[in-house]
C-alpha cells in the first residue's frame, strides 16, 4: 500500500479493452497529469475495524445521504448488513432495486459491479463516475475502500481514438482518520490482480 505522495508508472487502460497495464505503441499523451477528485465527501470513520462497519461507513460516504444509508431507519442499512462486506458482487445484489425510505417514499438503487479482469476497460467508468462527482467502492487486498479520485493522462491514438492512462487510484480507508485514511493504488508497486473490482452506486427517486 502506498501513500498519496508516492510516484508511480503508468497504468494503461485502453478503450479497445487491451490488458490492464499494457504499454501500447501508437498512443500519445495530449493531456498529462490530470487529477480528479470527488469534492466535499463526508469525513466519516467506521465505529470498529469490523468489515460490516467499514461497509456501512463506506456506503454512507458514497451515497452522502444517511436516510439512504446508513443512518437510523435508513433504506439500505438492514440489506447491506446481510451482504458479505468484502464481496462487491454480493453487496450490489443486496442493495440493488426499489427500496422504501423511512417516510414511505420509494427510491431506485442502481448497483453496477465490474470485475477486475484484464480484458475489461474500466478507465471510462472510473473517470466518468469521478467527473460526475460520484465515488466508487473498490476491494483491494481483501479490504474495502472508497475510490474518490484518480491521477491520469488522456491519450490519443493514431486513428483519433482516445483513452486514459491512469497513474493512481486515490482511496479512503474508513477504518482510520488522519494520514492513515488516505492511500493510493499505484501501478508501479501494487498488483492489479489483488483488486476484486469496482462497484458504482446511484439512487434516483421514483
Amino acid at each position: 500500500m502506498t501513500r498519496l505522495g508516492c510516484c508511480g508508472s503508468l497504468l494503461l487502460i485502453m478503450a479497445s479493452c487491451i490488458a490492464f497495464g499494457q504499454e501500447t505503441p501508437g498512443w500519445q499523451v495530449y493531456r498529462p497529469n490530470q487529477e480528479i477528485l470527488v469534492p466535499q465527501l463526508p469525513v466519516l470513520v467506521a465505529r470498529t475495524h469490523d468489515p460490516s462497519d467499514v461497509l456501512l461507513t463506506s456506503l454512507d460516504i458514497v451515497f452522502h445521504d444517511p436516510s439512504i444509508c446508513c443512518g437510523k431507519d435508513s433504506a439500505l442499512e438492514d440489506r447491506a448488513l446481510t451482504a458479505d462486506p468484502l464481496s462487491l458482487k454480493e453487496i450490489a445484489a443486496k442493495v440493488r432495486g426499489r427500496q422504501l425510505m423511512s417516510d414511505g417514499r420509494p427510491v431506485l438503487i442502481t448497483a453496477d459491479f465490474t470485475p477486475s479482469t484484464p480484458t475489461v476497460d474500466i478507465s471510462w467508468q472510473i473517470v466518468g463516475a469521478l467527473r460526475g462527482k460520484q465515488a466508487l467502492l473498490i476491494v483491494w487486498n481483501s479490504q474495502l475502500y472508497v475510490l474518490y479520485g484518480a491521477v491520469f493522462d488522456q491519450v490519443v491514438s493514431d486513428d483519433g481514438s482516445s483513452a486514459f492512462m491512469i497513474h493512481k487510484l486515490l482511496l479512503l480507508d474508513t477504518r482510520y482518520s488522519g494520514s492513515r485514511r488516505e492511500v493510493a493504488f499505484n501501478r508501479e508497486t501494487d498488483d492489479w490482480s489483488a483488486v476484486q473490482g469496482l462497484l458504482r452506486l446511484a439512487v434516483t427517486s421514483q
